[in-house]
């Protein structure tokens, strides 16, 4: 049975706030600590009011503050948008209060549009020279050199573990010529996932951090008590991706009735099945079989899940059936 880990966005509800979004992530990592989950991480995105997770390192010092044991990590940090001496030093930070339970994962997209890019002071150019900043801020988190000048602190030493991640054949070809762990974002780009994962396996180069490659794949798992009411949670997900792929970005919608969701079109609808190819949408024996075919097809080492439900006690319920379904809950227990 491979690990099963969590993204969170830190999902703003209509109506809602921030401050409430942050307080139902760290009550997610909680209740996904305690029913086996192995990872917990939050994604760097800008000017999208329907995410709260901009200042992740702040976000995951929150949720690693209110925990004991999951990892707790970036998936990712947008590497163009920051000096990598700044980040070497934030999740050198955690690594000093959460020791061995701090996960970063790098992104080379910006996480947002293109004004929104400039205003965070970083030009859209500098995203060519991401290899040789994922190597400074590595170099940063190893034991300090002969003559080092430049050093983390807190960060040296560290020696964080470090994961690319990516949604192209870039990123993989990247992490197998690194060697490093690869996590690939199959729950809104789905069409390069096989080829990158062959590419990052094929090519993987051993190295001090890694001897064989390790590869994740993230994908959208809504479930439920069944799939009609699942159908029904993932409607927001979708409302919320027709809205940011028409330029009005929002806070996460309620979902629609199965009568109200007629109201797409065909447009509409033909995106959303190319976005959520790989989505796992239904009850118990919908999700065991989803998850089962998805995990045989790809023999990916680690599957991240995500969910963007608008009422918190449904996205718990989620994760609980999702648990339950992996053989989490028995497996947590078992370990006491």
């Amino acid at each position: 049975m491979v690990p099963l880990s969590i993204l969170d966005l830190a999902p703003v509800t209509r109506g809602s706030t921030a401050g409430v979004a942050l307080r139902r992530s760290l009550d997610l990592a909680q209740h996904g600590e305690r029913w086996g989950y192995e990872r917990f991480w939050m994604a760097e995105h800008h000017n999208m009011p329907g995410v709260a997770s901009a200042a992740t390192a702040v976000a995951l010092g929150f949720v690693a503050q209110g925990t004991s044991r999951i990892r707790i990590g970036a998936g990712g940090i947008m590497l163009p948008n920051h000096a990598p001496l700044v980040i070497a030093e934030q999740f050198g930070t955690l690594a000093e209060l959460y020791p061995d339970r701090i996960d970063l994962g790098l992104g080379r997209a910006p996480g947002t549009d293109q004004p929104t890019m400039h205003a965070l002071r970083r030009h859209k150019g500098q995203s060519d020279d991401f290899p040789e900043s994922v190597a400074e801020l590595i170099a940063y988190l190893e034991p300090e050199r002969e003559g080092q000048t430049i050093r983390a602190v807190p960060g040296v030493g560290s020696r964080v573990p470090v994961w690319l991640l990516g949604s192209s054949l870039y990123s993989a070809q990247l992490a197998a010529a690194l060697g490093l762990p690869f996590a690939f974002a199959a729950h809104f780009a789905p069409e390069l996932l096989h080829e990158a994962l062959g590419l990052y396996r094929d090519g993987f180069r051993p190295s001090p951090r890694h001897e064989k490659p390790y590869a994740m794949a993230c994908i959208n798992v809504y479930a439920a008590d069944t799939d009609a009411e699942a159908e029904r949670l993932f409607t927001s997900l979708e409302q919320a991706f027709i809205a940011l792929r028409s330029g009005r970005p929002g806070q996460l919608p309620p979902p629609l009735e199965a009568a109200e969701r007629q109201s797409f079109g065909s447009l509409e609808n033909a995106m959303l099945k190319q976005l959520f190819h790989y989505a796992v949408v239904g009850g118990p024996a919908k999700l065991r079989e989803g998850l089962d075919a998805f995990v045989r097809s790809t023999g990916v080492d680690e599957l991240m899940t995500t969910a963007m439900i608008f009422d918190h006690a449904a996205r718990l319920r989620s994760f609980e059936i999702l648990a339950e379904v992996h053989g989490l809950r028995a497996q947590a227990h078992a370990k006491g």
